[in-house]
Parts: structure tokens; sequence; C-alpha cells
């Protein structure tokens, strides 16, 4: 008896349909900034919570890279207890309203769900945004206990994902932690490369805030290896210095007429209107080209965000050119389903090959050529082949080339004994972080290149374990 009451209570929750999430309307959202997801109510949140069907073994907490205790939150939150749930997801992730946004979940945590076996998984993600949400929203927001102070400094060079994560568990571990951030705002790619509309920058201030109220001092406006160098922290008393800045200098295609007026790298593109407030010109004198025939080259999530961003600064006609197919494309499901809702228009299968331009230096054309798939290449996508004769031209006022990017080579050329790849990227050993100079670990994009949020935070905390165990073990 006592099992067949089980047998039903399991049916019932799997016959829960997964809540959508309600979100504004695409005729209105692509004329302003305004985040697209509204999220989820609390009837919504506790109705999806209630799907999960608490696993003994959860696969959820294994996809996850800084192990949320996601069966635990999300049983809080089909109690009603919000911000307990909250509070649970601090206890491993100091970003849950950044990763409930920007967090590929339908690639981890989602992607192992047992439910999506048969249905739909567990909305994970909406739901850590909800309960973050609630926290914020309530301003019941608990600073957990540290323990004692160990004496041990730690520097953490640039304020984005990985060193904001590396901070939030070494302070609560006791040590004295400083990061070190080269612009004015503090959170890296969270601030200046993701736009309003996807995460709000309140959003990731509040998050910042957290993180000095727990202790972590941010120095910003200081560009280690410039203002000074790695050797210097060291001799200024630090213990031990971790890297986490980024992967952020632009990558162009090197084609005929790339060095026209109006072809940006999608870094300056998203980094003018974010930082900067361009998206608020004449309210902020930091105006950017208002095209009305852009042409964004790329299929990942920043050329996502830049066609969107232009969509908003008023497109006519915003393009994706991608040199693949849909399937192959790197970019959010959720991102791309955003985008062909707003209008914009996707050229598949099309690579620029040209540009041309006017008698004044701007950029006016775009000649393409039409590709098809062949074998896989190494990432085990099939590789694209020009088809010859095949070449057309695209009207274009502003080309957005979003194409990845490559490692800064500042902090390495100021840090000697510092090993790095041929690529630049600095080499660590193992998921510690430590690098080949003693006390200097990195992590996130400068060593694995351009890759997600939570990845980039995956590296803080191990790397913050590594730390812990070499600062303490020098007494």
């Amino acid at each position: 008896m006592e099992n067949k009451e089980k047998t039903e209570k399991k049916e019932k929750k799997e016959k829960i349909p997964r809540q959508a999430m309600p979100e504004q309307d695409p005729k209105e959202r692509i004329h302003n900034f305004d985040e697209v997801p509204y999220g989820y109510n609390a009837e919504l949140a506790m109705m999806e919570a209630k799907r999960c069907i608490q696993c003994k073994k959860p696969s959820c907490v294994a996809g996850c890279p800084v192990d949320v205790k996601i069966p635990e939150f999300i049983k809080l939150i089909a109690e009603g207890k919000f911000i307990e749930a909250a509070w649970k997801l601090k206890e491993t992730n100091a970003l849950p309203a950044v990763c409930g946004r920007v967090c590929p979940q339908e690639d981890q945590c989602e992607k192992v769900c047992i439910l999506g076996k048969k249905d739909e998984p567990v909305a994970v993600g909406r739901l850590e945004r909800f309960a973050a949400d609630f926290e914020q929203d309530s301003g019941n927001i608990v600073i957990p206990e540290k323990e004692s102070p160990t004496g041990k400094k730690i520097a953490v060079v640039g304020a984005g994902p990985a060193g904001l994560t590396i901070a939030g568990d070494l302070i609560k571990l006791g040590h004295e932690v400083t990061i070190f951030e080269a612009l004015h705002k503090a959170g890296g790619v969270l601030i200046y490369g993701i736009p309003e509309f996807r995460l709000p920058k309140a959003i990731v201030d509040a998050e910042v805030n957290y993180l000095e109220k727990l202790g972590v001092k941010i120095v910003r406006n200081a560009a280690i290896g410039r203002l000074k160098t790695v050797d210097d922290l060291f001799a200024e008393g630090f213990h031990a210095v971790f890297l986490g800045v980024g992967a952020g200098a632009p990558v162009f295609m090197n084609i005929p007429g790339e060095n026209l007026s109006g072809i940006y790298s999608a870094n300056e593109y998203l980094t003018r209107s974010n930082l900067m407030k361009a998206y608020l010109f004449p309210e902020f004198d930091t105006p950017i080209v208002r095209g009305k025939n852009v042409a964004v080259i790329g299929g990942g999530n920043v050329a996502m965000d830049s066609v969107r961003t232009a969509l908003r600064l008023g497109a006519d006609n915003a393009y994706i050119i991608y040199r693949r197919t849909e399937v192959e494309m790197p970019a959010r499901i959720e991102e791309v389903h955003h985008a062909k809702e707003e209008g914009v228009q996707f050229k598949l299968l099309h690579a620029p090959v040209e540009y041309i331009g006017d008698e004044n230096g701007w950029v006016r054309q775009m000649k393409c050529i039409r590709m098809e798939l062949g074998e896989p290449d190494a990432s085990g996508r099939r590789s694209p082949i020009p088809i010859k004769g095949s070449e057309f031209i695209i009207d274009v006022d502003t080309v957005v080339v979003a194409i990845g990017t490559m490692a800064n080579p500042v902090i390495q050329a100021t840090t000697p004994g510092l090993e790095v790849n041929k690529r630049g990227y600095i080499v660590t050993k193992g998921e510690t972080g430590e690098t080949t100079r003693e006390g200097v670990y990195a992590g996130g994009d400068i060593v694995t290149g351009s890759a997600t949020v939570i990845l980039a935070m995956g590296a803080g905390r191990q790397a913050a374990k590594a730390i812990h165990e070499h600062v303490m073990a020098k007494g």
C-alpha cells in the first residue's frame, strides 16, 4: 500500500508541465533595454519546484561546476521557504542571481535531470533566479559567519566571475582578500559584456555589494601589469595572487576592407553600450553608431547580444552572419529564440569575404560567400567549405565582429616565470589553477579561452581550495 502511494505521488509530480517564464512582448522589448524575462512569481516557482522528484543520487549536482545543492534549494522553494532557498544557494554559489540568468543550464544541470528523459527537465535556472531575486527584494540578506582571521593576504586580479567567486570563498575561510579591477565598475564581462536586457547592472551590483559586505576589498581603476605588477603585489605583503583577467582582446578576420569605419569588435560595441551607457545617449554623452543595416559576424552568445543590442539602438535590419547551420551554433537556445522573436535575420551558411566602403571610408556593403558543411573539425562541428562562385552583396552601414577573443598579454609580459601557451593563455597544473610561478594561480577565460560564466566560477572555486592549502602550509 505504501509503495502504491509513493508511485501515485511520483506520477502526479511528473504530470505537472514545466512552467513557462513570463516575458516582455517582442514588439515592445526591441524598443527598450529592460530585462526580457520577468521571472517566476511565487505560485509559478512553487509549481515548478514540485516537479523535482528529489533523486537520491542527483545527477544535476554533478553537472554543476560550482556544486550547487540543487535538490535542497528546490525542495525549500516547493515548501514556500524562499529566503531559506536563497541561503542554501549561497552556501556554494556567490552569484546566484547572475547564474540564474546567464548560466547555460540546458547543457549542465538540466541536461542530466532525470525528468528530461521522458519529459522536460526541471527549470533549475529559473528557480535559482527566483530564490536569489526574492532574497534581494526582501532585503533580508544574511552575511554568513567567517572563519577566524588567518593573517594571510590574497590578491585577486580581475573582478569578473572567476575573481568574484574566489574572493567569496577565500574571505569566508578567514583570509584578507583584495580584488584589483582595471575598470571603474566591478563585474568583468557580467557588467560590460552582457547587455542590460539579459543581465541588469543592478543585479551584478547587488552581488558585488554582498561580497564587499563580507569583507572583500575592491580596488577599482587598478590595471595590474600597468599600474603595478604581480611582483609588486608580493612585495606589498600578499601571500598569493589569483589571475582572473579574462580574455578580452578582440579577434578580427583579416579580410579586405576590415579597417573601414563602422566595423567594430564585439568587445568595443558591447562595452561602449553597457559600461558607458551609450544606449542612453544623449542622457549619457558616449554615443555609439546607431546603424540601420547592421551585420553581426558569429553565432555565439556574444553575437546574439550584439545583434539584439543593434535592434534596440534602432536598426531596421539586424543580421546574424554565421558560416555553419543553426545546429552548430554555440549560442544558447533561449538567446537564439529571443533573437528570432525580435526580428533578427539569420544568414546561415554564409561568411563575409570583403567589406566595401564609400568615398569617406565608411562601410556600405559586405560581400559574402555561401558555405556548405564538410567533415567534422577538431571541435566536433562540421567544417564549413566555401561554394565557388556563390558570392553576393549585402548593404550594411555597421558591422560587429563577434568571432571570439584572445588573451590580453599585459599580465604575462610583466610577470617573469609565468608560462603561457602558443595562443597566449596562462598554463596551469590541472584544476587547481596553479601556474608555473609559485604562489600565482589563474582561472577562467585567461586559462581556457572564451567560455561560460559558470565555468569561470568553477575555476575560481577550485583555485580557492588550492590557494587556501598553499598559504596555510606556509605557516
